[in-house]
């Protein structure tokens, strides 16, 4: 039984490093790209992508609406369609200016990998988004036993991640050196920290509370003062697993090395919530929790700004744009206090809103 196409191997590799170098996607974006061509092929099952008829193109797009999610056991939804089939669409579109397909494909044939008008709407409208209070973070981390080095350093990375909002890729690469306790802050140094576009920033710590500033500190200490760990030792150190004498394996502990993806991270923050009684919010949503928080409290151009730095955005209309909607319940209640405020004079707030137009006049796309 035929399990790859070789000629379809060669090609997608040439793409995969097209992607990588010319146009400098991530991983991330190179393993969404490589799923729907898998995707692709096992519907065609194998066929040489130089055979490509635009009638393929439909069926795959029919059968994959029919498919059903392996997480949820439900229908795949419209993103998830929208997104493999944008990405087969700017595969195929490449893949008719390469020699040896350029003659058999036709650049317009990759349009019929689009979805409807209707679909498109349904898969890229923005959806207002969840995030826990910090109320609720810090009730988790309240509940969070702090006996054993895992138990500590598990409720620290929490305390961490609500102290800087730092990203969980992050927070698996940075080292004991990156944070300074005596200023509050952390150096995300893109050499040596996994940060996103490899931006080096540098963050301080939010305003969330004495006590969970105390929990990262009295971390830092003990790695430091008790374990006796250096500067380039990780932050939140790996578990260690060892072959127990039953032969089965177990828990020993702190490893002295850094975890190699963000997925304990997040296993972390699943089973904290979980234990807490409260819906799993993933890392990255208490990035939302710190921008509602501090655009509550920001009133000048130079604050916002401060804010927008500390989340490791370059300008404030990312923060805007990534992290700035109005939930809908406080939409209605700013709108219904328009009629009872009426206009307002208040030169800071009118400073900002003059700031924050001049740059989006300015500013290419968001990134």
């Amino acid at each position: 039984m035929q399990t790859h196409s070789p000629n379809n191997e060669r090609i997608k590799r040439q793409y995969l490093i097209f992607l990588k170098e010319a146009k400098r996607h991530s991983e991330a974006t190179l393993d969404a790209v490589a799923k729907a061509m898998a995707r692709f092929e096992a519907d065609t099952k194998l066929r040489d992508f130089r055979t490509f008829h635009f009638e393929q193109a439909i069926a795959f797009k029919k059968r994959l609406a029919e498919q059903n999610s392996k997480t949820t056991g439900e229908k795949l939804s419209k993103a998830t369609l929208h997104a493999t089939l944008a990405h087969l669409k700017r595969f195929f579109q490449w893949l008719s200016g390469q020699p040896g397909y350029k003659s058999r494909l036709r650049y317009s044939d990759a349009d019929y990998f689009n979805l409807s008008d209707k679909d498109t709407r349904v898969a890229t409208a923005r959806r207002e988004k969840t995030f826990p209070t910090i109320e609720q973070v810090k009730h988790v981390i309240a509940k969070m036993p702090g006996g054993s080095d895992i138990e500590r350093r598990n409720r620290a990375l929490i305390a961490f991640t609500l102290l800087t909002g730092a990203r969980d890729s992050a927070i698996a690469s940075v080292r004991l050196k990156h944070v300074d306790l005596a200023v509050g802050s952390v150096y995300q140094d893109a050499r040596e920290v996994n940060t996103k576009y490899s931006k080096t920033f540098t963050t301080f710590f939010f305003p969330v509370g004495d006590e969970i500033h105390q929990i990262v500190s009295e971390w830092v200490i003990y790695l430091r003062e008790v374990k006796l760990w250096g500067n380039d030792d990780p932050l939140f150190p790996s578990t260690q697993i060892i072959v127990g004498s039953d032969r089965h394996f177990e828990v020993a502990g702190l490893k002295r090395e850094h975890w190699s993806s963000a997925a304990p991270i997040r296993t972390i923050f699943r089973e904290a919530f979980q234990a807490a009684g409260l819906p799993y919010f993933n890392p990255h949503s208490l990035r939302d929790t710190l921008a509602h928080f501090g655009e509550a409290l920001c009133l000048t151009p130079e604050q916002f700004k401060a804010l927008s730095q500390n989340l490791g955005h370059e300008g404030v209309l990312t923060t805007f744009y990534s992290y700035g909607e109005v939930g809908s319940r406080r939409q209605g209640e700013i709108i219904h206090s328009l009629a009872e405020s009426g206009p307002s004079e208040h030169s800071d707030v009118t400073k900002l809103l003059k700031t924050l137009m001049r740059e989006l006049r300015s500013s290419g796309p968001v990134r």
